[in-house]
């Protein structure tokens, strides 16, 4: 017998090794069960915010529309995905015409395109809920018990995927905050600060997000990377860093040196977590790198000018500058909403992105909400 016919099997899943993108690997497994199963018209996963109590739509793969785009929801607010928590089962639903008289905009927009069966599998790591993974259909009844067989295997080896990665991000913000506690690094750089400018900034991002063309993927990595933008400055000697007066010149080039540092911790942290080539890196090192460059070019490391400045580097900006100035500082008393957007106005054209600042203008209301949830610890 040759040897090569000991060769013939190729993998069926193979492609989740592979180093691609979540969403890639999504549609890949969603191409593997239309093999078998072509009714499975649309797969989803929405992830979980235990802090907001939010679900967010994540990343999906439709063979024809995307209903849910762009979208969040409270799960108090659902109490069908309660009951998933609750009995600690998944969900199947054969005919969604149950949720017809729902008052939820998630049942109203899959009903009005036709959706009509549905499957819903939470995801847990040590306990944890990190969201729900959706397998759609055009179809009613269509979930038999074999069908359901299959696609536990499947969701669950999805379900891998998405937590792995999510980890390792959530990984490189502990790793972080570890570094500030052993060197006394704090900055005023509280926890609640690093909360609100992350979600201030996803804020920023799902507002732009039709104007850019942002996928619901690149919104949580907004929201994930953001509170790792000054990471250098663990690098900015104590001297400079807490000088209560004016820096001089030779001083402020120093600071300004954090920026740079802040993207070589980032590419080490990145290779030495084994996430190196992820291809969302460049997200977190722009965000590292060119936070503090201004549209008019006079801002550093490298005095970039207007669109030449990432996108994700423009929004953390106007997301920082918001929280500095309504926060309280040791040198300064917290600004008012009005007064620090009147600041924003005008700022915005020369120094900031005028769209990202308009965007976080726009949601004033969810900004006081975050401010509620997130304020400062005064015993902290």
């Amino acid at each position: 017998m040759a040897q090569e016919s000991l060769y013939f099997r190729t993998d069926t899943l193979g492609g989740l090794s592979d180093s691609q993108p979540l969403s890639e690997k999504l549609e890949y497994v969603h191409r593997t069960i239309n093999d078998h199963y072509p009714f499975i018209e649309r797969l989803a996963v929405a992830i979980y915010d235990s802090k907001t109590d939010l679900l967010k739509t994540f990343i999906h793969s439709s063979n024809g529309s995307t209903p849910l785009s762009h979208y969040q929801a409270r799960l108090s607010e659902a109490s069908s995905l309660r009951e998933i928590i609750r009995l600690g089962r998944p969900r199947v639903v054969n005919d969604l015409s149950i949720f017809c008289q729902s008052p939820h905009e998630h049942s109203k927009r899959l009903l009005s395109e036709g959706y009509a069966a549905s499957y819903t599998m939470p995801m847990y790591r040590n306990g944890e809920l990190y969201g729900f993974i959706f397998f759609n259909a055009l179809q009613k009844g269509v979930f038999s018990e074999e069908v359901l067989h299959h696609l536990d295997l499947f969701g669950h080896l999805l379900a891998l995927s998405v937590i792995q990665e999510l980890s390792h991000f959530r990984t490189l913000q502990a790793a972080v905050q570890t570094a500030r506690d052993i060197t006394h690094h704090r900055d005023n750089e509280t926890g609640a600060h690093l909360d609100r400018m992350s979600r201030y900034s996803r804020l920023i991002a799902a507002e732009l997000a039709e104007l850019h063309g942002f996928s619901d993927e690149y919104l949580e990595q907004i929201f994930l990377f953001s509170p790792l933008h000054d990471i250098g400055k663990i690098a900015i000697p104590d001297g400079i860093l807490f000088k209560p007066g004016r820096l001089s010149r030779e001083e402020f080039e120093v600071m300004k040196g954090h920026t740079t540092k802040g993207r070589e911790i980032i590419d080490g942290m990145l290779e030495h977590f084994g996430i190196a080539a992820l291809d969302h890196g460049n997200i977190l090192r722009n965000i590292a790198h060119y936070h503090h460059e201004t549209l008019d070019g006079m801002g550093y490391p490298e005095g970039l000018q207007g669109e030449q400045i990432p996108i994700e580097a423009r929004i953390i900006a106007v997301a920082d500058i918001f929280d500095a100035l309504t926060s309280e500082r040791p040198y300064k008393s917290a600004w008012s909403n009005e007064r620090a957007f009147a600041l924003l106005r005008e700022m915005a054209g020369y120094s900031l992105d005028p769209h990202c600042v308009e965007a976080l203008l726009n949601n004033a209301d969810e900004v006081e909400r975050i401010q509620r949830r997130f304020g400062e610890n005064p015993l902290a």
